[in-house]
Order: C-alpha cells, then sequence, then structure tokens
C-alpha cells in the first residue's frame, strides 16, 4: 500500500506513509482496534472507526485526535450482529475507493445463556464470522476501485487449539462460551485464507491477509481516557504477566503491519514474535489445520446459504 525502504526493518513506531488510503477498522472504538486506528490515523490516512454506539466512536476519535494532530478519523455505525443493516452501512462510507478493512470487531461471552443475533445466529459467531463474511460482500466494489486494496482479518491465538464442528457451526447442541468464541475466530481465520485463494483464482489484486494479537490483556495496555484507564497498582500487578503477554496497544501491531507493510502478501499470517503471544510483528506458519481446503470450502458455502451473502460476486 505504500512504500518502504526493504532495507529499514520494520519498525512499529515509524510506519510508512499511507496519505490519501481509506482504511475501515470494525470495532474501532475500543481494544486492538482502537490501536490499530490510532497508529493508522498517525499515516495519514483516513481511518473510518466502524461501530455501534456513536458515543463511544466519538470519544475514540477524540482521543485520536488528542494524541495525532491532524488525524483524518470518522465514524461509520456498523452493526455486524444484524446481516439486513450491512449494505446500508455501507453506503454511508461515501467513498470511491478502500484501500484496507480491519476485520477486528468481536464479541466474546464468557458464561451461558447461550444468546442469539436478531437474525436468530449464535451472537458470537454470528457476529465475528458471519457479520464479517457478509460485510466483504458489500464492501467488495470498494475493495475493487483501490490499487491494490488489502482484507486483513484479526484472529486469535485460541483458534490454535480449536477445530470447526461443521454439524454444529453455531452450537446449538453443545454451547460452551469459551470454546464457541475460540471456534468463532477459527471460523474468521478460516475465510481470511479461502478469500485469498479465491481472489487469487478470481485475478483479483485484492489481497486476504489473516493477523491475530497474541496474548493482549487490558492491564498491560496504556491508558486512552476515557476509551480506556488502566488503574497503576492494576498495571504494577500485571507486569510480570508481561513476559509472556502485552497490552492491547501491541496487539494492534501484526494488523497494521498487514494493512501497510509493502513486503507482506495475500494468504499469509501474521503474529507476535515471541511464542506467538507477544513482541514485534512477525509472518508465522499457518497452522495445518487452518490450510484444510476442503474444511473451508465447506465453511464457505455453509456461510453464504446462512448470511445470503457470498463475497465474491462483489470482486474483479
Amino acid at each position: 500500500m505504500s512504500s518502504a525502504s526493504p532495507s529499514r526493518p520494520w519498525d512499529v513506531h515509524r510506519l510508512p506513509s499511507a496519505e490519501g488510503r481509506n482504511i475501515l477498522v470494525t470495532g474501532g472504538n475500543a481494544g486492538i482496534g482502537y490501536f490499530a486506528a490510532e497508529q493508522l490515523a498517525a499515516t495519514g490516512a483516513v481511518v473510518v472507526l466502524g461501530s455501534r454506539d456513536a458515543a463511544k466512536a466519538d470519544a475514540a476519535m477524540a482521543s485520536i485526535r488528542s494524541r495525532v494532530p491532524g488525524a483524518r478519523v470518522r465514524h461509520l455505525r456498523l452493526d455486524l450482529a444484524d446481516l439486513s443493516s450491512l449494505r446500508k452501512a455501507v453506503d454511508g462510507l461515501d467513498l470511491t475507493h478502500l484501500d484496507a478493512v480491519i476485520h477486528n470487531a468481536g464479541v466474546a461471552l464468557d458464561d451461558p445463556p447461550r444468546v442469539e443475533t436478531a437474525d436468530g445466529h449464535e451472537l458470537m459467531f454470528g457476529t465475528n464470522h458471519l457479520g464479517h463474511f457478509a460485510l466483504t460482500r458489500w464492501l467488495a466494489p470498494l475493495l475493487s476501485a483501490a490499487p491494490a486494496a488489502r482484507v486483513v482479518t484479526v484472529g486469535s491465538f485460541a483458534a490454535r487449539s480449536e477445530r470447526l464442528d461443521l454439524d454444529d457451526l453455531e452450537s446449538a447442541r453443545d454451547y460452551r462460551p469459551k470454546r464457541t468464541y475460540g471456534r468463532s475466530k477459527l471460523a474468521q481465520m478460516y475465510f481470511g485464507f479461502e478469500l485469498d485463494r479465491r481472489l487469487r483464482a478470481l485475478g483479483s489484486p485484492v489481497l486476504s491477509v489473516v493477523a491475530h494479537p497474541g496474548g493482549a490483556l487490558d492491564s498491560l495496555t496504556p491508558s486512552r481516557s476515557p476509551v480506556h484507564v488502566t488503574d497503576p497498582g492494576r498495571r504494577l500487578r500485571a507486569l510480570p504477566a508481561g513476559l509472556l503477554v502485552q497490552g492491547k496497544h501491541a496487539g494492534a501491531w501484526p494488523a497494521v503491519r498487514a494493512v501497510l507493510d509493502p513486503e507482506v502478501r495475500g494468504g499469509q499470517l501474521w503474529g507476535p514474535r515471541i511464542f506467538g503471544l507477544r513482541g514485534l510483528p512477525r509472518r508465522e506458519p499457518v497452522p495445518a489445520h487452518m490450510a484444510d481446503l476442503d474444511v473451508a470450502a465447506r465453511l464457505w458455502a455453509a456461510s453464504g446459504e446462512l448470511t445470503g451473502a457470498d463475497p465474491m460476486p462483489g470482486f474483479r
């Protein structure tokens, strides 16, 4: 998307210019999405925060502007749990092209009961996977209109230990919140890899890349009042964990690199350098189960039926 000297190592604190680029970050009002938006705003890009909550988005934009003078940030009302709203939401972007989207927004529930979206889908699978799957369909023409756009899907380290049950994708028979969350993120990662295979077959210039934040804790995240406030005592108590994991500001680094680094290629996986849990962003090998073409194809077909919105017709 932008030029960078091949002789200089990637520096998370000295990002290449993305002046003139339009980037959408779903869930950009908090957590990893917020820090991805803040970091991308510093490159000169126009950054659109996709969020259901206008007040939270306003707070996030004010925080970014306070730290990035001249930041060009906007809010797009976006509810991934309401599939019927997504086409109209994308119309509200009012852009001629979109250079990148970071599929970051996510719901994580810790306890039962099982909750459904208005469309009748299990909330985590419906929001995290199906919502982004359907959103890509409506973003496809804008992504195709850019010279070399990127779709960056944010997965999770938790997906490594999960396997999809293709006969119970929405955990209707066996609902365990943490497992259901991990499977929803695994489905997202399958989608990101399969999307790139389909884009390559189409001859599209759009790339699909998968990233994950490793272990990213609120207690190790710097304060961005009022978006996020870390109590000093809590941060101090969490410091030993910093040997293994990191804050959400660092958790955003792999997705940001996946958007900006000209050396990144479609179908790649990017995550933290140290055991996949913390540190600078690097390319990782794709786990074998995430490269299963049969599972990916069956998940794609099921997702298309559940959403009524296969992404591919919008690409060219």
